[in-house]
């Protein structure tokens, strides 16, 4: 398998944005694009052609990656007229693809973090002789989710609703967003109309006799539909939990990038990011957040699981919990923000001017 089709936002894959200028796709995520930690696991996974199809932002993404070169990959851009859905996305993209029609092709979501095996994946494709092979993984509750058994050889049976009632969880197994297409598969997709795979394709590809191959890999897998699943994605990777080829730097607690300063007395930990120019002062203590370029982190103050956009000012002793700041935004000192709370790009807060906890 060389080729590769990374399906970017705006047809269902939940791409939420974040309260920051920047595209959430070329957010940093453990100092880099989410998007480079995706083809850079492609590529070491065998992929040299990836197409990006995308219903916006391509002019985002293709001044940022260029045709790919510096990620020893051959990238091209395809951005539909008009929303198509997973499905139709696919289709739109079929002819960028080099290969032939018995040959392989991955496709995978561009909001979901793993650590799965592609390899593996691809390898259980070829093996069964599955014209289709999907990606599941385990979840606790599968409640939000579809839901797709599977036989005991890994054949998959039915793909169902979300459940609504217990009897219906009839298994823990959901799509966890990746697959191997045979090619020749791609072409039998409707064109030129939206087409959802989960909804349209693979029930209709199982309706006709098709072999859909599930392959179970319950290694790391995150959903970064919402600002704090992105935070802790990029906190697991720069803590190692979820693998990536393409963090700058060692795993650890920390990543402190180029022209940040960190002062003595500050500590950060849980795989918190310093951005480049980014100021620490001391006795902060930042815990499994995202601290972006340029932005300042007040003396005492605390911040944990939250995103600090560029640019931003956290005053001092504030303290911030699951919470996202935007771009240029000014929090003056001894504020409490939690639960969430979202401040809007280049807004100002006042000192004191918002409690959670009881009145000191």
């Amino acid at each position: 398998m060389t080729e590769a089709i990374l399906l970017v936002g705006g047809r269902g894959t939940r791409l939420r944005p974040l309260t920051v200028h920047t595209p959430k796709p070329m957010v940093p995520a453990a100092g880099v694009p989410f998007l480079t930690h995706q083809l850079a696991r492609a590529r070491a996974a065998g992929v040299e052609h990836v197409v990006l199809a995308t219903s916006y932002l391509a002019e985002v993404f293709e001044p940022y990656f260029g045709d790919g070169s510096d990620l020893g990959l051959h990238l091209e851009y395809v951005t539909e007229e008009e929303p198509l859905g997973t499905g139709g996305a696919i289709r739109n993209v079929a002819s960028r693809l080099h290969c032939g029609p018995g040959d392989p092709v991955l496709v995978f979501n561009g909001d979901i973090l793993t650590g799965l095996d592609i390899r593996a994946l691809v390898e259980t494709h070829t093996s069964s002789g599955a014209d289709v092979s999907l990606h599941l993984t385990k979840v606790a509750d599968p409640r939000a989710f579809g839901l797709v058994p599977t036989d005991t050889d890994g054949r998959v049976t039915a793909f169902l609703e979300k459940p609504q009632t217990p009897e219906e969880i009839v298994t823990d197994q959901i799509n966890a967003g990746a697959y191997v297409f045979g090619r020749s598969v791609i072409d039998v997709i409707p064109a030129g109309r939206p087409v959802s795979v989960e909804r349209e394709t693979f029930p209709g590809l199982l309706a006709e006799g098709a072999h859909l191959q599930g392959m179970v890999d319950s290694t790391y897998w995150l959903d970064l539909g919402t600002p704090q699943a992105f935070v802790r994605g990029s906190a697991d990777l720069v803590l190692g939990h979820a693998p990536s080829p393409a963090v700058p730097g060692r795993r650890g607690e920390r990543l402190v990038l180029d022209g940040a300063e960190v002062a003595p007395g500050a500590k950060l930990t849980g795989g918190t990011v310093a951005g480049a120019g980014a100021v620490i002062a001391e006795g902060a203590r930042v815990h499994g957040s995202m601290v972006l370029d340029g932005a300042v982190v007040g003396p005492g103050a605390v911040v944990c699981d939250s995103l600090v956009g560029a640019g931003a000012r956290i005053g001092a002793r504030t303290v911030l919990e699951g919470a996202v700041i935007g771009d240029g935004a000014v929090v003056g000192e001894d504020n409490e923000l939690r639960d969430g709370i979202r401040i809007w790009c280049g807004a100002r807060l006042e000192a004191g001017s918002v409690r959670f906890s009881s009145d000191r």
